[in-house]
């Protein structure tokens, strides 16, 4: 049937998600989910919602969610966005912003959709490398360019880049929009957020799926300037004015009112992600430093595609890459207390 796609559809290569296994009793550490469930209270507010009211279009504007947001982050609602999963409000951020004449400019090791979403909308980038310890130097990105994105943490890597770095790359780069896409800042780092009433061309992206539990529900958000939030608005509703269900709508608002539960499950995976990064020390792994729920890690005695290999042999799956400069890393997720001690065990078999 390839005779009758649009001419564009021929040179997509397409995103390619970690693995969604259909085996049971695997220890699924391959795709960044929290290991930990969602609040009661979310739980709660997605059964209440569960009513003939569904039979109803939900709320275009996902007001309630709008207005939970700018409440935590204590900024007007004018200044939000939000979108099915992160991966889409992305996808309208380089529709919307990034479609100009200069490159678009992200780091060469990064989230692997980038690439996808630029030759979908036919944009023009450069990558720029990674320092030799994997870190990204802002330094790097002063040349002319329609628009910086890298995320903080940085995927696959884990590495953090402080707030003054960002900052001084916001004073230096004030003709192009800098989208900083925080997935895992609830991890270990200091939100950009905070910028965002200086800074007229920063774009700060956040997801529920990972530090709040949510990732089958597809909640994503954007904020900024209100004239930058409205060009997304512009894209999204010239695509679909109904990107977030009712159900998730009640959830996400209903996540972000419960601070304590929140901040209590990321603290338990902060302290598993040191704990587990010790215990990987002792048996030999190099691990790059981590403020994500994961860790990068490579052993100097192991092929680390060899070694994924052996573990989903034995029931446990983590994420390998393949291109050059990481392909002897391993991404693992930070489980349970009881998913990561019998990683160990497995691993130290190997090893």
């Amino acid at each position: 049937m390839s005779q009758f796609w649009s001419p564009i559809v021929h040179d997509l290569d397409p995103y390619v998600p970690g693995e969604q296994p259909k085996v049971a009793n695997l220890v699924k550490l391959n795709t960044n989910e929290n290991p930990y469930g969602p609040s009661p209270k979310v739980l709660e507010a997605i059964r209440l919602g569960v009513s003939d009211q569904l039979r109803l279009y939900p709320d275009p504007n996902a007001t309630q969610l709008k207005q939970a947001i700018a409440d935590y982050h204590n900024i007007e609602t004018q200044q939000v966005f939000v979108g099915n999963g992160s991966d889409e409000v992305l996808a309208h951020i380089f529709h919307a912003l990034f479609q100009h004449d200069a490159a678009l400019l992200f780091p060469d090791i990064t989230y692997s959709f980038y690439p996808v979403y630029c030759k979908l909308y036919q944009i023009d980038y450069q990558t720029v490398p990674l320092d030799k310890n994997f870190v990204i130097n802002l330094q790097d990105y002063s040349t002319n360019n329609a628009g910086i994105i890298f995320p903080n943490p940085n995927a696959p890597t884990g590495c953090l880049l402080s707030l003054n770095d960002i900052e001084r790359l916001l004073q230096r780069n004030t003709q192009s929009v800098v989208v900083v896409d925080e997935a895992y800042i609830d991890f270990g780092g200091e939100s950009a957020i905070s910028l965002v009433n200086t800074y007229p061309n920063l774009l700060v992206t956040q997801t529920l799926s990972k530090s709040r539990s949510l990732a089958s529900l597809r909640i994503g958000l954007a904020i900024g300037h209100a004239d930058l939030i409205e060009a997304l608005v512009r894209v999204k509703d010239s695509f679909n004015s109904y990107p977030l269900d009712s159900l998730a709508i009640s959830a996400g608002v209903e996540a972000f009112k419960d601070q304590h539960y929140f901040e209590q499950t990321c603290q338990q995976v902060i302290a598993s992600r040191e704990w587990l990064t010790a215990e990987l020390s002792d048996l030999g792994f190099e691990i790059l430093p981590s403020a994500a729920n994961f860790i990068f890690a490579t052993h100097p005695q192991q092929d680390a595609g060899e070694l994924a290999l052996a573990l989903r042999g034995q029931g446990v799956i983590v994420r390998h890459f393949k291109q050059d400069r990481i392909k002897q890393f391993l991404r693992i997720t930070i489980g349970t207390t009881e998913e990561n001690q019998h990683f160990l065990t497995i691993l130290d078999g190997l090893v």
